[in-house]
């Protein structure tokens, strides 16, 4: 029997969530409801922990991971999709400005009802480091690998990595539905449900939009740098994005993106180097939808997402994503301490955030793949400029000689 996937849980237990709240207000009875909540507090509390701890765990790996290789090419191919990222994540944010007030009333979640429900009891976790002095440490830690080529630190931080990501999919995923159990269960006690789906809903349609509007842009600028038209190779990229719709993971699209990408004329070696590498750093679909709903999430709590704040979030976001494929859930738990520090999320605005991105993920996964395809060919065109730039300069030499 296939094991049922993450979406279908959340699903399952934000229904769950909205009949315990309203069975409990309605009856006035809260035993059921407050035992939920102290869970979800206990478990916000272990994720603030375990935070930290993926930064170091995947970051630092993943930088090691990129520094091993080298050439010109790895720069460009990096640079590209840290650029696609910040752009996507910056067309996300003005998009969001022009929209989201208009179909959000800014601080209707801010209204609170008057009752308040405590959990029974708390249990304090403390992380072992600041989220901002995480990142720091990993990007020392990843660089100073990188550059002494030692073997020792890495093996130690692959172990990490293991451990971090058993944590992950055997405690925080099988529980994160537990724990968006008992953070709807709140709302709908507090009267705020329907006000949050129906505004994630309209928050919903603009993300997909603008996620295919992005894969053209990339199209239309492969396009430019390569003379390829753009339709079909997105036509020949149609395989691939249905694949990552299927499997919810870049990683595992990795042999059909491949053969779509190859399909578009991309040399056999560009396209073994980039579409791997892509399927690590560009994860523009994943950003769109992060800053989208964080936006949304941040207005409907009377905050204001300022283009200071929000952009300062998605140039720290392009670097984050480094870690997200190598964690069950993806970009959203790379993003955690991001949010936290940065946009001062609270544990329950981060559990709406998880299960927002999860009820995207496939799309977004989508995005992400079908994007390494135009990368694909802009670093081919560029791959091939180079080589003809070269044997121009080396007849020249021999010209010279003789």
């Amino acid at each position: 029997m296939k094991k049922m996937g993450l979406l279908p849980k959340l699903i399952i237990g934000i229904v769950f969530g909205i009949i315990i709240g309203a069975i409990s207000k309605s009856t006035g009875t809260y035993f059921v409801a407050k035992i939920f909540i102290t869970f979800s507090t206990i478990f916000g509390s272990f994720l603030k922990f375990i935070i930290p701890c993926i930064i170091i765990g995947f970051v630092a790996p993943g930088i090691a991971d990129l520094g091993k290789e080298s050439g010109k090419l790895l720069a460009v191919t990096a640079g590209i999709a840290y650029v696609s990222t910040v752009i996507a994540g910056t067309l996300a944010y003005f998009l969001g400005v022009s929209i989201l007030p208009k179909i959000i009333k800014v601080g209707e979640l801010a209204e609170k009802s008057k009752l308040d429900l405590k959990p029974y009891f708390t249990i304090q976790i403390d992380p072992i480091m600041g989220v901002m002095t995480a990142l720091v440490m990993a990007f020392m830690l990843g660089l100073g690998m990188s550059y002494i080529k030692g073997k020792t630190l890495f093996d130690v931080m692959k172990d990490f990595q293991n451990i971090v990501t058993l944590v992950v999919k055997n405690v925080i995923i099988p529980f994160v539905p537990v724990y968006i159990m008992g953070i709807f269960i709140k709302l709908t006690i507090a009267g705020e449900i329907f006000k949050t789906l129906k505004a994630f809903s309209s928050v919903y349609a603009i993300v997909l939009l603008l996620q295919v509007a992005y894969i053209l842009m990339q199209y239309g600028l492969a396009w430019f740098v390569s003379g390829k038209k753009p339709f079909k190779a997105i036509k020949n990229m149609i395989p691939a994005y249905f694949t990552a719709l299927g499997t919810q993971s870049s990683a595992a699209t990795i042999p059909v993106t491949l053969q779509s990408v190859k399909k578009n004329g991309v040399s056999d070696d560009i396209a073994d180097f980039v579409v791997p590498l892509g399927a690590t750093i560009h994860l523009a679909g994943d950003t769109i939808t992060l800053v989208l709903a964080s936006m949304a999430v941040m207005l409907m709590n009377g905050q204001n997402p300022t283009f200071a704040g929000m952009f300062s979030f998605i140039l720290m976001l392009g670097v984050t994503m480094v870690a997200a494929p190598g964690i069950p859930g993806g970009g959203v738990m790379a993003a955690l301490g991001l949010l936290q520090d940065m946009l001062m999320f609270n544990p329950a605005q981060q559990g709406l955030m998880i299960a927002l991105h999860a009820a995207q993920d496939s799309f977004g996964t989508a995005t992400n793949i079908t994007g390494d395809g135009a990368i694909a060919i802009i670093v081919d065109t560029i791959a091939k400029k180079r080589k003809v730039k070269n044997k121009v300069k080396l007849t020249e030499v021999k010209v010279q000689k003789v």
